[in-house]
C-alpha cells in the first residue's frame, strides 16, 4: 500500500509547486508623461505604481496616485494637483481590463492589445493600449506608450493658458510583475 500512496503524495506534492501562478503584482510601476507646447515642455513621471495581473483570466488592474507624479518644478507641480487633476477630488487614476489573445507560455515578446476602462479626473474611458509583454524567469514585463486626449478627461484648461497645455499628453509606461505571495 505505501509503494501505491508514495509515489502519489510525491506527484502531488511536486505538481503543487511546479504550477505556474496565476496572478502577479507590481508595486512600483512607473509612467511619465509629456507635454509639448511652444512655451514650455512638461514632464513627470510616477514609480509608485500598483498594478495585479490575472494571467489565467487575462485581467489587469492599475491604480496610481496622482500627487506621487513628480516634475521639475515645483510649480508645474502645484497647477497639475491643484487647478488640473484636482489631486483633492480625484486622488487616483484607475485601469481596468483584458489582454487580448494573451499566450503566457509563450516565451516570447509578444506585442498584445490590452481594453478597457482608463479614469482620470473622475471620467471613465473605455481605452485600446498597445504593450509589449515579456515573459521573464521572475515574472512579465509590462510596457508602452499611448496618448491621453485633454479633453476627454472633463480637465479644464484656462483660456490665458491654452497655448500653455498641450491637448494630447504622451503617456509611457513601464511595469515589472513578480509573483503574487498572498
Amino acid at each position: 500500500m505505501d509503494k501505491i500512496i508514495t509515489p502519489i503524495l510525491i506527484f502531488i506534492f511536486w505538481t503543487g509547486f511546479a504550477q505556474q501562478p496565476d496572478q502577479f503584482i507590481t508595486r512600483q510601476g512607473q509612467a511619465s508623461f509629456f507635454s509639448y507646447t511652444s512655451v514650455e515642455n512638461i514632464q513627470a513621471s510616477n514609480n509608485q505604481i500598483l498594478s495585479i495581473i490575472d494571467i489565467s483570466k487575462k485581467e489587469i488592474a492599475i491604480s496610481m496616485l496622482m500627487r506621487a507624479f513628480v516634475f521639475q518644478k515645483s510649480l508645474m507641480e502645484e497647477h497639475f494637483n491643484e487647478s488640473y487633476i484636482e489631486s483633492d477630488i480625484f486622488p487616483k487614476a484607475t485601469f481596468e481590463g483584458s489582454i487580448q489573445d494573451f499566450d503566457p507560455s509563450n516565451t516570447d515578446i509578444q506585442t498584445k492589445i490590452v481594453k478597457g476602462t482608463l479614469t482620470i479626473h473622475g471620467v471613465n474611458k473605455e481605452t485600446e493600449i498597445k504593450t509589449k509583454i515579456e515573459n521573464t524567469a521572475e515574472g512579465y514585463i509590462f510596457s508602452g506608450d499611448f496618448e491621453v486626449e485633454i479633453k476627454d478627461y472633463d480637465i479644464k484648461v484656462p483660456p490665458i493658458l491654452v497655448r500653455n497645455i498641450a491637448k494630447t499628453i504622451s503617456v509611457t509606461f513601464r511595469f515589472e510583475y513578480q509573483p503574487y505571495e498572498r
